[in-house]
């Protein structure tokens, strides 16, 4: 139950609460359980106070502090939350709008959601780092929301307007997204991983560096969306990016299913399968070549070595190998890469391109087993040593695509 005398001071007025807010900073306002369904707290001082359970069905609280509340359990159906600071709130379990019924009419025709659901008004709030998880938000009104680093694993967000929303570095695992308005969101760096995303509005939104494993994605809008480096595996295995969302799961399946990449081998592609260790050192020029290969109309998938395994590398490597137009191995900082390129080239017959960078200062030199297997495999070509980013970009075309390009042309004729 609420603490009387905190409750006897908010039905005062906004004026008088916050006058004793101020005064006594060092107290924690207990008002769980508290019915203020329909009050008027525009501008009202809630920060770190305890709401478990409140309802504020209705409740004006436009330009509200709520940075730190406790709202867990909290219904807010209908609530003005529009321009309010919820920085670091707890919003475990509430509740933002009433429950739809017939989900299978509203997913055939998105645009009835609004006869079935009144959602709470939250645009432009501060919800930076705000604890949402397992909350009902269906058809909230989260337009230009700050939800960056946000916690909204399990959440329900069906239908909600997340227009122009930042959600960097947001977890949104597990959580719904069909039907959701995701135009011009900023995602990059979020956590989608087992997310879904059905009939989901995702035109100019940044996914730049999503991890989007078990994802589901159906009838996505992703005009002039930003789809680079996402990455379709799980945390405790070698990180697989892709840069389009709905080949991701595409992608992914063929890594788990034999048949069906059965199939895809005879498939000329553009994928040019990327592999190497990428420290922080490497990772310069992994990106820019990644960036370079993107240029020449080409689909850049990368293997980093880096990270420990938990799967059979071989035949992960080996399935991407048999998808690519060719190979590009960096063997300047290697891990595993060596073995693992030398373990399928003899079983898949798709040029090979190994890159080598040199430093005057300590020389690097090529694998003995690179000499040995381009003897016995011509698909396997002559290591290329660059010595900077500059002169691998510019002499790319010439010295690692055509040649590629070429053996691949040969191989395809025999």
């Amino acid at each position: 139950m609420a603490n009387q005398e905190h409750l006897d001071i908010l039905k005062q007025g906004v004026e008088i609460w916050n006058q004793w807010r101020e005064e006594h900073s060092d107290i924690r306002p207990d008002l769980r359980d508290v019915n203020l369904n329909k009050a008027s707290l525009r501008r009202a001082n809630f920060s770190k106070a305890i709401l478990w359970r409140a309802n504020l069905s209705n409740a004006d609280l436009h330009m509200a502090d709520l940075r730190g509340v406790d709202l867990t359990k909290a219904v807010l159906i209908g609530a003005d939350l529009s321009g309010t600071d919820l920085h670091e709130a707890g919003l475990r379990e509430a509740t933002f709008s009433r429950p739809v019924l017939n989900w299978a009419i509203i997913l055939a025709d998105p645009h009835k959601a609004q006869d079935y659901l009144g959602g709470a008004n939250l645009s432009g709030a501060n919800l930076s780092e705000v604890d949402l998880r397992n909350a009902y938000l269906s058809g909230a009104n989260l337009n230009k929301t700050n939800l960056s680093f946000a916690q909204l694993i399990g959440a329900d967000c069906q239908f909600v307007k997340l227009n122009n929303a930042d959600l960097r570095g947001a977890d949104l695992r597990f959580a719904n997204f069909n039907g959701a308005n995701l135009g011009g969101a900023n995602l990059s760096g979020s956590h989608l991983d087992s997310a879904s995303l059905i009939k989901t509005n995702l035109e100019k939104a940044n996914l730049t560096d999503c991890s989007i494993h078990g994802i589901s994605v159906w009838n996505v809008q992703l005009k002039d969306a930003l789809q680079s480096n996402l990455i379709i595996t799980p945390r405790n295995e070698p990180t697989i990016t892709v840069d389009n969302l709905e080949i991701a799961q595409f992608i992914y399946l063929l890594l788990n299913n034999e048949k069906i990449r059965d199939i895809i081998d005879t498939i000329t592609s553009k994928v040019v399968l990327v592999l190497g260790r990428f420290t922080e050192e490497r990772k310069k020029v992994l990106d820019a070549l990644r960036e370079e290969l993107r240029k020449h109309n080409y689909t850049p998938v990368v293997f980093d070595f880096e990270k420990p395994a938990s799967r059979d590398l071989t035949e992960t490597v080996s399935t991407l190998a048999h998808l690519a137009r060719f190979v590009i191995v960096d063997l300047t900082d290697p891990s595993s890469a060596p073995h693992e390129v030398a373990t399928i080239i003899p079983q898949c017959l798709v040029p090979v391109q190994p890159l080598l960078l040199q430093d005057e200062t300590q020389p690097r030199y090529e694998y003995a087993m690179f000499h040995d297997l381009r003897t016995r495999y011509h698909w396997v070509l002559p290591t290329y040593q660059y010595q900077d980013i500059s002169s691998l970009l510019a002499s790319l075309k010439e010295n690692i695509i055509e040649p590629a390009e070429q053996k691949a042309q040969e191989l395809a004729q025999r």
